[in-house]
């Protein structure tokens, strides 16, 4: 029936999940006296990076975590970088090292990401990490990606079989989560710009995933009736709100499941960073 999405609860997933993760910090602590450590990197004072910064300090120390945020000026040269990812990666104590992007443009963000130590890489963009994926083994996985996985899996009895178009072919939702998916069984189709006749590439999905930066871009009527959609867009609109790359009023009459925006993947996200942090810890320290 039109208007019956369900709607995919992101906000109680991710608090769900950091329950979860704030109870295994906790027998940690009282098993072993082990705190695991996050450290997360600012260079400049974008508002954005800021807020998320903060979010991701409050949200770690609540479950008890070691959460530092290293505030870096915005002249930081590439070379000061660099040493202090140095000593993050030396320090046994930190087990998630996460640089916050986007990086001031003098710095080079490809050199600063492989600079980072693979197994404290709580970001999952290190290319030893990239390659782990795409070879199905383990490895730390990008948050976003996790996160959008994890919802499929709360939202769907089984994903084996299902047909699956990813919109976007970025490393840092993309590509992973196509891996994801195909780890899963599905059938992957990545579609982009270019690709042609995209309302019907989307038509044929039983799971849509929207991460392509362009707000409203996929309209109900692409979308497979019945169809799971995870819109991973955040974007911006000219009235201050926030809208995804779907256009969730069209969609959400059409689709059997659809996340929000906000209040879909985005808790999901920084949720994850928390858990890649936790597996991070348990993968160093054997603990």
């Amino acid at each position: 029936m039109p208007g019956q999405a369900r709607i995919i609860d992101g906000k109680a997933a991710a608090a769900e999940l950091r329950a979860e993760i704030g109870r295994e910090v906790t027998a940690i602590k009282a098993a072993k006296g082990l705190v695991p450590g996050l450290h997360v990197v600012l260079v400049g004072d974008d508002p954005a990076s800021r807020v998320y910064v903060a979010s991701k300090e409050k949200l770690a120390a609540e479950i008890g975590m070691n959460s530092v945020a290293h505030r870096l000026p915005a002249e930081t040269t590439e070379a000061e970088l660099l040493a202090k990812i140095a000593a993050l990666n030396a320090d046994a104590a930190v087990d998630g090292i996460l640089v916050q992007l986007p990086l001031p443009k003098h710095i080079d963000t490809g050199r600063i990401i492989d600079a980072i130590d693979p197994a404290k890489d709580v970001d999952g963009l290190h290319p030893i990490n990239a390659g782990l994926l795409a070879g199905g083994k383990n490895g730390l996985v990008p948050c976003t990606p996790l996160g959008s996985m994890l919802l499929l899996k709360q939202t769907l009895p089984s994903l084996s079989g299902l047909e699956a178009v990813v919109i976007g072919r970025s490393e840092l939702v993309g590509r992973p989560v196509a891996q994801l998916l195909l780890q899963a069984d599905c059938t992957v189709t990545i579609a982009h710009s270019r690709t042609r006749d995209l309302p019907a590439v989307v038509k044929r999905a039983d799971i849509v995933v929207a991460a392509v930066g362009r707000p409203l871009m996929i309209k109900g009527d692409w979308i497979k009736p019945g169809a799971t959609v995870i819109d991973v867009g955040i974007n911006r609109m000219p009235d201050g709100k926030l809208a995804g790359d779907v256009d969730f009023a069209e969609a959400v009459k059409i689709a059997g499941a659809i996340t929000p925006v906000p209040g879909g993947v985005g808790p999901m996200t920084i949720a994850c960073l928390l858990r890649n942090t936790l597996t991070a810890f348990h993968a160093r320290r054997g603990a």
